[in-house]
C-alpha cells in the first residue's frame, strides 16, 4: 500500500542575534523598524506559511568587555512586536521565544493569553531556558541555574502556565439575560499551585483563549530538552538540517512520545533551514559561496576564532594563517552571551583539528570559519529546492522547515514567489488557509474548551 504524502509545514524566522543577515547587501533593512517586521510577516502570510518565528535576546552580547556590534545590536520586545503584527495579519501564526528562567508563569501566561485573544487564536510560545550568569545579571535573581535545574523549572513553569490557561472552565459561564453579557461564578480563574519552583495562588484574569492554549514550541537539543519536548511541546525547533541527521533526530524524539501517552502526530519536528536560490543549480552554488563570504567578514572571522582561543586576536590577519599559540583555557571567557562558547567544550582539541584542516586545505582564518560554520541547507534552482524539501519531509527527516533568509526583510520573497507554487503543484503544501487558528494550520488538536467556546461563538 502506498504511503500517503505528508503535507509540508513552512514557517519564517525573522533573524535574531547572529551573522545570518548579509548587512553589506543594499537590500538589508532594519531589524527594529516595524516596517521590516510587517514586510516579512505579510510575505509569509501571502505564501500561506504556518507562522512567523521571532527569537529574543535578553542582553547585548560582549566580547573583550565591549558590545559585540558585528551583527544585530538590540531587539525590540517580543510581545510588543507580535501584538502589533496581529493587527496587520489575518491568518499567520505568531510565535515568540520567551525565557522560562527569568520570568514568572503568571505574567507570561497572561501575555500569551492576551496575544491569543488579540490575534484570534494564532499565538505560540517557544519555551527556552537560559544557561549563563551573564544574562542573569540583568534580572532581579541574577546568576544562573544548572542544566538539570533549568529544565526542571521549565517543565514546572509550563505546567503552571497551563493551569492558569485552564482555570477558566467552560462549565462556569453564566449569562446575564438582562444585559446580554457573560459573567463568571466564583471559581472562574481561580488557581492554586504548590511545587518546587512556584508556590502561587489567586485568580487568572484572562478568559480562555480562542485556541484554548497557545501552541508550545521547544528548542533544546540536549537529552533533557528532547524529553521536555516529548512530554510537553507541540513542536520542536531543531538544528538538524541534513537528511541523515534529521532522520535520526526525528526517530529519536518521536520514539519518546508513547511513554507520555502521546501519538506520533502530536509533536512536529521543524528544523531551521537557510536557502539560496538561482536560475540554475550552478548559479545558486556560486551565489551561496558569495553569500557565505559576505556573512563571514574578516572581522567576524577573527571574533569567531576568539570564541575558541579565548584570547584577543585582533592583531591577526583574517586572510592569514591560524594562530600558532594555543587557546587560553580559563573559566573567565572573553566572550559573554554567545551560545558558541558552549559548543567548543575542548578548545585545545578544536584548535588542533582546525589547524590540521587549514594546513590540508591551505585555508586562511576566514576560509576556515566559512567552511566550518553552518552551511546553507537548501541551494539550487527553485525546482531543485522544492524537490529536496519534499524529499526531506516524505523521508521523515522533518515535518517541515522554519526558513531563515539571509536578507531581511525581503529575503523571503523569492522563496514565496518561486518555491511555494511548485510545492503547491505537487499537492504537498496548502493553496489557502483552511482554518483560523495556528493549531488549525499545524493540524494539532484543540484543548477542550467546553461550553465557553460554544457559547462565546453564539
Amino acid at each position: 500500500m502506498t504511503k500517503p504524502l505528508k503535507h509540508i509545514h513552512l514557517a519564517a524566522h525573522f533573524p535574531g542575534v547572529n551573522n545570518t543577515t548579509v548587512w553589506s547587501d543594499p537590500k538589508a533593512g532594519s531589524h527594529i523598524e516595524f516596517s521590516s517586521f510587517v514586510h516579512f510577516a505579510r510575505t509569509a502570510e501571502r505564501a500561506k506559511f504556518d507562522f512567523l518565528f521571532l527569537a529574543e535576546g535578553l542582553r547585548l552580547r560582549e566580547q573583550g568587555g565591549k558590545i559585540y556590534d558585528l551583527d544585530v545590536v538590540g531587539r525590540p520586545d517580543t510581545f510588543t512586536v507580535l501584538a502589533a503584527l496581529a493587527a496587520v495579519t489575518d491568518r499567520l501564526g505568531l510565535t515568540g521565544t520567551i525565557n522560562s528562567t527569568f520570568n514568572e508563569p503568571y505574567e507570561v501566561a497572561r501575555q500569551f493569553a492576551s496575544l491569543d485573544h488579540l490575534s484570534g487564536g494564532r499565538s505560540a510560545w517557544n519555551v527556552v531556558t537560559s544557561w549563563d550568569a551573564f544574562t542573569g545579571e540583568n534580572f532581579r535573581r541574577g546568576g544562573f541555574l544548572p542544566q538539570e535545574e533549568r529544565y526542571s523549572r521549565a517543565k514546572e513553569f509550563l505546567a503552571t502556565a497551563n493551569e492558569l490557561f485552564d482555570s477558566w472552565h467552560g462549565d462556569e459561564i453564566l449569562a446575564d439575560q438582562a444585559t446580554g453579557t457573560f459573567l463568571r461564578d466564583a471559581k472562574a480563574g481561580a488557581f492554586v499551585h504548590q511545587g518546587k519552583h512556584f508556590d502561587i495562588h489567586g485568580r487568572f484574569n484572562v478568559p480562555r483563549s480562542p485556541q484554548g492554549r497557545p501552541v508550545v514550541f521547544q528548542a533544546g537539543d540536549s537529552e533533557e530538552g528532547r524529553e521536555f519536548a516529548a512530554s510537553s511541546a507541540d513542536a520542536i525547533f531543531s538544528r538538524h538540517a541534513t537528511l541523515e541527521a534529521g532522520q535520526a533526530f526525528y526517530a529519536d524524539v518521536k520514539g519518546r512520545l508513547a511513554k507520555y501517552g502521546r501519538g506520533h502526530d502530536q509533536l512536529l519536528i521543524l528544523p531551521a533551514a537557510t536557502f539560496v536560490l538561482g536560475d540554475t543549480d550552478a548559479e545558486a552554488e556560486d551565489l551561496a559561496r558569495e553569500v557565505r563570504r559576505q556573512q563571514v567578514s574578516g572581522a567576524t572571522a577573527i571574533k569567531h576564532l576568539e570564541f575558541v582561543w579565548n584570547r584577543d586576536l585582533s592583531a591577526y590577519d583574517p586572510d592569514g594563517p591560524l594562530p600558532d599559540i594555543d587557546p587560553n583555557v580559563s573559566e573567565e571567557h572573553i566572550s559573554r552571551g554567545r551560545a558558541q562558547v558552549r559548543m567548543y567544550r575542548d578548545p585545545l582539541a578544536t584548535a588542533r583539528e582546525w589547524r590540521e584542516l587549514a594546513a590540508a586545505n591551505n585555508w586562511s582564518i576566514r576560509d576556515l570559519v566559512i567552511h566550518t560554520g553552518n552551511r546553507h541547507t537548501f541551494v539550487g534552482s527553485p525546482s531543485t529546492v522544492a524537490k529536496t524539501i519534499n524529499e526531506f519531509v516524505q523521508a521523515d527527516a522533518s515535518d517541515g522547515f522554519i526558513l531563515v533568509p539571509h536578507i531581511t526583510p525581503g529575503g523571503l520573497d523569492p522563496f514565496a514567489d518561486q518555491v511555494v507554487p511548485l510545492l503547491q503543484e505537487q499537492g504537498v503544501f496548502r493553496t489557502d488557509y483552511e482554518g483560523t487558528t495556528l493549531r488549525d494550520h499545524l493540524g494539532l488538536a484543540h484543548p477542550d474548551t467546553g461550553v465557553l467556546r460554544e457559547r462565546a461563538a453564539s
